[in-house]
């Protein structure tokens, strides 16, 4: 508790305050429910609640996860009501799953809990009847469990994404959930087990909750399985990167942060999530083409002649061709292929202007100028942020977009840079000549002809 932000904290003593009153209020309101005469449904739907919550599936962002006991607490919404189902999702407090602090617990307890009663609530006000349902009468209760479900979802993913924002800073818009449409769906769902249990429990009682555990488990694996080919992309992207950066040592993180800086722009931009995505893999594969660049012509200090400035502009097309069969980096190919080009036209490999340039590599060439300018490189140390954002000011019109650049001088006042730590000498094995790079906009590229 004590390692928590202040803003956080407040927000978990109100979470338990509200839980505490709801189940207070409903222990001592004149006719409230029998859960003591339901204790042995409340101690089975807890079981369920427990088994699946302790046993969650991670999600890509860092410290998060995602479980399918939520259907128990939905199943308690219709058995119990309101507050038995308050009691359920208060039981994820009891979780046994490894290394999860005290404070998570807490907090995953009252939140369950909230949104437990908030959707017993909704349920009971749109006409659901509580208790065991009758055969005969199972049709009228479809309507108001979708409404407790299109609470109970919701409000549990806001909750959470506040505690996130509040506890690590971390904004939820940027958080990458992936396909964000497709997530929600899926969680709404997993939520018809909730109906499910309710509904056997009219014949085969409590055994109904061992039965809906495998298709439980089965939706585990589903979620499971997203994450991993979530992770089996992003491995294949760093591999990439690790590839390109072998070839100059001053480069190292450099496409981490074009990706970082991208994803600012198109959060400001109002980027849909799977676009953020792709343009954040864009920007990790910004410079993937320099792999068919020979190595001193990108290290060459000083001008470089005709042909090499020709395999210089060539490298955002041997990027597409390195990448192209990828097929999930989607609208990525545009903003690897055409980062190179410039507002007026002056650009390479297709000599694009204005809105001729693809959306994507309008974001990337700004991000990763300015990347290029506040990087220690091997002929000057990095640039102030501020001498940057000037630079890119001047370019706007001329080199940049200038939407793609006030919204970036945006994103920056509202979430400050973080320059990377200055670069210890490199290794004897890594030592290079003095050399420009070729993204910096301050050192343009000298052609002499006639080489």
């Amino acid at each position: 508790m004590r390692d928590l932000p202040w803003p956080a904290r407040v927000y978990l003593i109100a979470l338990i305050g509200a839980v505490t009153g709801l189940i207070g209020w409903g222990a001592v309101a004149p006719g409230g429910p029998d859960l003591a005469g339901n204790y042995d449904v409340l101690l089975v739907l807890m079981l369920l609640f427990l088994v699946c919550e302790s046993m969650p599936t991670l999600l890509t962002v860092e410290h998060f996860a995602v479980s399918v006991s939520f259907s128990a607490a939905l199943a308690a919404v219709v058995l119990i009501g309101p507050e038995g189902a308050a009691l359920v999702g208060l039981t994820a407090m009891l979780s046994v799953r490894p290394g999860l602090p005290l404070v998570k617990r807490v907090f995953n307890g009252a939140q369950f809990a909230i949104c437990g009663y908030a959707a017993g609530v909704v349920y009971v006000w749109l006409g659901g009847a509580i208790g065991v349902p009758e055969v005969h009468a199972f049709d009228d209760l479809i309507a108001p469990y979708v409404g407790a479900t299109a609470v109970f979802v919701p409000l549990n993913i806001l909750l959470t994404l506040a505690m996130v924002r509040l506890a690590t800073r971390v904004r939820p818009a940027g958080m990458p959930l992936g396909g964000l449409t497709q997530f929600l769906l899926s969680y709404f769902g997993y939520g018809t087990f909730g109906l499910l249990v309710a509904g056997l429990w009219a014949t085969i009682q409590s055994i109904s909750a061992v039965l809906v555990l495998v298709p439980l488990f089965v939706a585990r694996w589903a979620f499971g399985q997203y994450h991993a080919q979530q992770r089996s992309y992003d491995a294949t992207i760093a591999a990439l990167c690790q590839a390109v950066e072998t070839k100059d040592y001053y480069t190292r993180g450099h496409c981490t942060r074009v990706s970082l800086a991208s994803g600012m722009i198109a959060e400001e931009i109002g980027m849909g999530t799977e676009r953020m995505r792709a343009i954040r893999y864009a920007g990790m594969l910004h410079d993937v083409g320099k792999l068919g660049v020979p190595t001193k012509v990108l290290q060459k200090d000083g001008p470089l002649t005709e042909e090499e400035f020709a395999a210089i502009q060539l490298h955002p097309m041997r990027g597409l061709e390195i990448v192209q069969g990828i097929d999930f980096l989607d609208e990525a190919f545009a903003g690897i292929m055409h980062h190179h080009e410039r507002h007026d036209g002056k650009g390479y490999p297709m000599g694009l202007a204005g809105d001729e340039i693809p959306e994507f590599a309008r974001v990337i060439a700004v991000a990763d100028a300015f990347d290029s300018m506040t990087s220690d490189r091997s002929y000057r140390g990095a640039r102030p942020v501020s001498v940057a954002v000037e630079e890119l000011r001047k370019g706007a019109g001329s080199q940049f977009d200038p939407v793609m650049v006030a919204a970036f001088v945006r994103a920056l006042e509202r979430e400050p840079w973080q320059p990377p730590r200055r670069l210890d000498p490199p290794p004897p094995d890594a030592a290079e000549t003095l050399t420009k790079d070729h993204d910096d906009p301050t050192m343009p590229i000298q052609v002499v002809t006639g080489q």
